[in-house]
């Protein structure tokens, strides 16, 4: 017994593993005891697959697969037949997930039709019911899109989506103050016109009125009437000149294309396009075009006081002639397309980065999503230690540090849920940072990214939260940290249960910390120990339990988990002290996220504990005060 406790103990120190006491975890197929329950995902419902739904720019813009099926079944699977139409359904769905894992591509409507026909091949042809069922429910499904698993490729196609649905309202509404400006500047110069010469000519009068009233009027008369009872041009040519020049600049703008289908498709060649895969990309045509924005919308602005007849050539000509010269305002810049940039997080180098920081600190209204697919990284200390999403997390608190930065971190696995937030991150009239951990790290622990993204998120790896510079004045408001489950405790806990050798049932609740997120990789087995069962002992104490403790001198107990092999049977585990070392830096870290979000914070604790203490004594003060005067009081009631 003793000897294996020095042997878990020497590991612990050294990383070293003496094979006649401990196993190596290579080839083993662990993973932590806390995903028995996921070993196939299309075999569970959950929040993905997605349905990116067409022409929507509220918190519907993304559905999940279940969320969609239990909607239509709630109005199809009713009365009597009820029970069937829902276990075909059912069926149907997970056919569907089962396609998605696979590869399969598409829109609803057409992964439903492929799913039906597969069941259908399994069910005998004179049996309708079938077929009854997914009629019955795929009419009551009442939106389409195209499907999204949650893969490498899904926070970009995510953002995408909804940045276009964004953009795609801003874009009717720009159009439709557009439109309304070249019609009543149109109107101006058309009515100008009827009153110069040339429209009071006999010529102009006959074709106004049409040819059917040509033998019923003298125009030639009518032409000398108007010319003298309608007052002389007063139409300044300055004015004439300076609504035709506009009208110029409204027309050929080229950032939002027409409406019109014609119109569109003749304008696509020259209309701007706002999606970058690069900071410096988009920060480059954004200076460019700069210009022209500042002309349209020097444009615009002249146009609306030239409408209302308060244009003065005396006061606004000098004004406009610096319109724009320090550059324009959130406000000035918001009716306008936002940009949006998709950057990978491995394949940025130092000038990319800097240009991100630039967008950042700049106030434009460049929107950017930062993928992260790999969260744990080597040291660069040489000394073989482990960072857990330091990169991302520098960007991401450097962001929120500037002020006036949108800030949205999360992993892939929360995003639905997320999506109002990221709707609002896109509306923002400012920078925004989309700071998103998409799992794909998992595809070399034969993870799914759906399972590696929730892990990291839930291990406080990557925690979730959003910073909104415009929710408020103060931290409370602008700060949101609830995402995270159980956000006031270190690590979240779960109940786990397993039969024991007896077959008995065991229960008992597991917390889990960053090292279980890192056990769940391959790439860092070495980290890691199996304990045979038969050398199990009371050395080895829960990974929580360690972190608790101070350890002064040589350890008499060392951090394990519990995991289960590929046949869910129960393993355990002994760590390192670099995993245990990390996993003391990551709560660190979370304690500063708590504080942000108004958890544990020390300042109220502080403020909490001194109004304590001081009511504590004036308590004191009091009951003292009360001893002092109760024998003289007793005194004079008894006199």
């Amino acid at each position: 017994m003793e000897a294996d406790t020095q042997a878990h103990v020497a590991f612990f120190l050294t990383g070293r593993r003496p094979s006649e006491h401990l196993d190596a975890v290579d080839g083993l197929d662990l993973r932590p005891a806390l995903f028995a329950g996921y070993r196939e995902l299309t075999q569970l419902r959950y929040d993905f697959p997605l349905v990116l739904v067409a022409d929507r720019a509220d918190k519907l813009f993304a559905q999940s697969l279940s969320g969609l099926v239990d909607a239509a079944l709630d109005v199809a699977a009713r009365g009597s037949e009820g029970e069937r139409i829902r276990k075909h359904v059912l069926r149907l769905e997970q056919e569907m997930r089962t396609l998605v894992a696979g590869g399969a591509t598409g829109t609803l409507s057409a992964l439903w039709t492929k799913a039906a026909g597969r069941l259908a091949k399994g069910t005998d042809r004179a049996d309708k019911s079938l077929e009854d069922s997914l009629r019955r429910a795929r009419a009551a499904v009442k939106a389409d899109g195209e499907v999204a698993d949650c893969d490498a490729a899904m926070p970009a196609r995510l953002l995408r989506h909804a940045w276009s649905a964004v953009q795609k309202q801003k874009a009717e509404g720009f159009r439709k103050d557009l439109d309304r400006l070249v019609l009543k500047l149109s109107d101006i110069l058309k009515a100008d016109y009827e009153r110069s010469e040339a429209g009071r000519s006999a010529k102009h009068l006959k074709a106004a009125v049409g040819s059917g009233f040509g033998d019923a009027f003298d125009f030639d008369a009518m032409s000398r009437i108007l010319s003298k009872a309608l007052p002389k041009d007063a139409f300044p040519e300055s004015r004439r000149r300076r609504i035709r020049e506009l009208l110029a600049v409204l027309g050929a703008q080229q950032f939002f294309p027409s409406p019109d289908a014609a119109a569109k498709k003749a304008a696509s060649a020259k209309s701007y396009s706002f999606l970058f895969e690069s900071c410096a990309d988009a920060l480059a045509a954004f200076r460019e075009r700069m210009p022209k924005l500042i002309g349209l919308a020097k444009a615009i602005a002249i146009a609306e006081l030239e409408i209302d007849g308060q244009y003065s050539e005396s006061k606004h000509d000098a004004l406009f002639e610096q319109f724009g010269a320090n550059g324009l305002d959130p406000q000035d810049l918001a009716p306008f397309p936002d940009y949006l940039v998709c950057v990978n997080a491995e394949k940025m180098q130092a000038d990319e980065h800097a240009q991100l920081m630039e967008i950042l600190s700049s106030g434009l209204p460049i929107k950017v999503l930062l993928q992260i697919d790999d969260i744990l990284e080597e040291s660069q200390s040489g000394e073989g230690g482990l960072t857990s999403g330091m990169r991302s997390r520098q960007i991401a608190n450097m962001a929120i540090g500037l002020n006036e930065v949108y800030v949205l971190q999360s992993a892939s696995s929360n995003l639905l849920r997320f999506g109002e937030r990221m709707l609002r991150g896109l509306a923002y009239r400012g920078p925004a940072l989309f700071s998103v951990f998409s799992g794909a790290s998992g595809k070399a622990s034969g993870l799914p990214p759906y399972l590696m993204a929730a892990a990291a998120m839930e291990s406080r790896a990557f925690p979730a939260f959003t910073y909104d510079p415009s929710a408020g004045p103060n931290w409370a408001s602008r700060f949101y940290l609830e995402a995270n489950s159980q956000v006031d405790l270190d690590w979240p806990i779960q109940g786990f249960a397993y039969e024991d050798e007896q077959h008995q049932r065991v229960s008992e609740d597991l917390a889990f910390t960053l090292v279980d997120f890192v056990a769940s990789d391959r790439r860092y087995a070495r980290h890691l120990a199996r304990v045979p069962r038969s050398k199990w002992n009371g050395s080895m104490i829960p990974v929580d339990e360690s972190l608790t403790r101070e350890r002064k001198g040589l350890p008499d107990k060392v951090p394990s988990l519990l995991m289960v092999d590929a046949d869910n049977v129960l393993q355990k585990v002994i760590v390192d002290e670099r995993l245990i070392r990390e996993a003391r830096r990551c709560r660190e870290m979370w304690h500063s996220l708590q504080e942000l979000g108004g958890v544990h914070n020390s300042h109220a604790e502080k403020l909490l504990a001194r109004e304590k203490k001081a009511w504590e004594e004036r308590m004191q003060q009091e009951a003292e005060a009360h001893a002092a005067t109760a024998p003289a009081a007793a005194a004079a009631a008894a006199s």
